[in-house]
């Protein structure tokens, strides 16, 4: 189905989730579609599929970090295994046309994506396998996992998620399906949310999310603060776009985040904040163009975070986008988002 004949068909719910929120917490929405993760603690959300796909050797999509950001989360002990919730079930072909056109979902998950398409997502020959198929429906289990999560509890993570260039009917930079937009309308249809903010900090504009959720206005508010002259040339119209100058540093960076985000968080009044952290903005990116530092990073996580859950706001988590030769160094980056979480977790007396 076209997404504006089927988003107009969804009944949106008129009335505040907050019941809806409680609910959860008391019923099995998050349990049943996850597996361990029955412990107290910040829920974060992983899948061994999200790394498994093997890429060339020098392909710049850093597909060993999300394994990695696991990996690391628990060997530091910033998290145990019981705060590790994992997606039981994928989303079906026909659960993902809620954002998707049918015959894109089903030329992806049948291998059958032409080569036109397979160079616009930059996999190569990888986009047609199973595994990646796997892979990719994954990632959009996650997201959704997550997003139940921080419904219930206030704050989840995942140690992925973030792909925010798919569009409805293609894929592109390295995004395939948009788990960000799929998320939203699922938790829209299903009545768990009525209004849920997408804030993109990814140094890429999340071209993809904003398409598709213009057809999910007024429920859905996209905001993106990136670089105005990195991918993709052609920008798309967020509910709200900041576009950075080159070389945009800490101090100027935190304070444009700082400008927008109490006030649409006032003015929309989201019940949900989906969370694209993305630390290609880091100075040292291979594919960004602003100067933020690891300890800007670090701010901004917690400008964020604290931002929202001080507005009363759930906040669901994922990495985003982030390029660099030494895979601990770009491990470092990304979790930043899960420090600043633990500590927001225990501030906020989560």
């Amino acid at each position: 189905m076209h997404l504006a004949r089927r988003a107009a068909a969804l009944r949106w719910p008129a009335a505040a989730a907050v019941g809806q929120r409680r609910r959860l917490a008391a019923g099995s929405s998050s349990s049943s579609s996850s597996g361990g993760g029955g412990g107290g603690g910040l829920p974060v959300v992983h899948h061994p599929l999200f790394s498994a796909p093997q890429l060339p050797p020098g392909h710049r999509f850093p597909m060993g970090v999300f394994g990695a950001i696991h990996d690391r989360l628990l060997a530091t002990g910033a998290i145990s295994e019981e705060q590790v919730h994992v997606p039981q079930r994928l989303p079906t072909d026909a659960a993902l046309s809620i954002v998707h056109c049918e015959r894109y979902v089903r030329a992806f998950t049948s291998g059958t994506l032409d080569d036109a398409a397979v160079r616009r997502i930059g996999f190569g020959a990888a986009t047609r396998t199973p595994l990646l198929v796997a892979r990719t429906k994954a990632e959009v289990a996650g997201t959704l996992l997550a997003a139940r999560l921080a419904l219930s509890r206030g704050l989840a993570l995942s140690t992925a998620g973030g792909t925010h260039h798919a569009f409805a009917d293609a894929g592109s930079g390295f995004c395939i399906l948009n788990d960000l937009a799929f998320t939203a309308a699922t938790l829209l249809a299903e009545g768990a949310a009525s209004r849920v903010l997408i804030l993109d900090l990814d140094v890429h504009q999340g071209d993809g999310t904003a398409a598709i959720c213009a057809d999910l206005r007024p429920h859905v508010f996209t905001l993106s603060v990136h670089a105005a002259n990195n991918f993709p040339a052609r920008k798309q119209a967020s509910d709200l776009d900041v576009a950075l100058p080159d070389g945009t540093a800490d101090d100027a960076y935190l304070a444009a985040v700082a400008e927008v985000l109490p006030g649409v968080l006032s003015s929309f009044a989201p019940d949900l904040v989906l969370y694209d952290a993305g630390v290609d903005v880091h100075v040292d990116d291979k594919l960004g163009r602003l100067a933020v530092s690891d300890a800007g990073l670090m701010r901004r996580e917690l400008l964020v975070l604290d931002t929202c859950l001080a507005a009363g706001v759930p906040v669901a988590g994922f990495v985003g986008g982030g390029y660099a030769a030494d895979l601990s160094v770009l491990v470092d980056r990304h979790t930043a988002l899960h420090r600043a979480a633990l500590r927001m977790w225990g501030e906020h007396g989560l």
